[in-house]
């Protein structure tokens, strides 16, 4: 009996013999319409990532998953796409001191408080004609929502909103697909208030 691999819908699975074919793989999201992500098999999982990543620049990025005292998650809207606040991890900083900053800056909170880790995303883009793979570190956090909002205009944030359940179904809908883990376990780990 043939195995067979169930793949998400707008996937592609497919295996790899050979690490330098990463490359051929990964144009294949570019010239699919519709494809959302492609699933990559190979024996050597460690040369096949080393092979991936040495075709980008690395970036190292920290962000919050932000729950208030009435269960609501902060969200970002930003370059046309609902997001989580997030950035670069600066020089000096650890990852989760980089996360409190980037959600206070981007929303202009005060007092926010990271609880735990939660999870990594991956993801790559092109910005000036370079290839880029992020990783980002996302913290639970707590924080106050009946302070007012301030989006960080300089950092392209055009609104930051508080989400009820309906909202997190948007935020789902309309925001960057490698946000779906860091929502499904934001809603897994936060419990309503504190």
């Amino acid at each position: 009996m043939p195995n067979f691999i169930d793949t998400p819908a707008n996937w592609l699975a497919l295996r790899m013999d050979d690490a330098a074919e990463l490359a051929a793989i990964a144009s294949n999201l570019a010239v699919r319409p519709g494809l959302k992500g492609i699933l990559v098999y190979h024996d050597d999982v460690e040369a096949a990532w080393n092979a991936f990543k040495s075709g980008y620049k690395l970036v190292h990025a920290a962000g919050g998953a932000v729950g208030d005292q009435h269960g609501r998650l902060l969200a970002i809207h930003r370059s046309g796409m609902w997001d989580l606040p997030k950035g670069k991890v600066e020089k000096g900083e650890t990852v989760e001191e980089a996360a409190v900053r980037e959600v206070e800056e981007e929303c202009g909170l005060t007092g926010v408080r990271s609880e735990e880790p939660l999870c990594e995303t991956w993801h790559t883009y092109e910005r000036n004609g370079k290839q880029h793979l992020k990783c980002t570190h996302w913290f639970r956090m707590r924080a106050d929502g009946e302070q007012a909002l301030i989006p960080q205009k300089e950092e392209d944030v055009q609104e930051a909103r508080w989400m009820d359940a309906k909202g997190v179904l948007l935020l789902k809908r309309e925001g960057w697909p490698s946000l779906l883990p860091v929502v499904n376990a934001w809603e897994a780990a936060f419990r309503g208030p504190a």
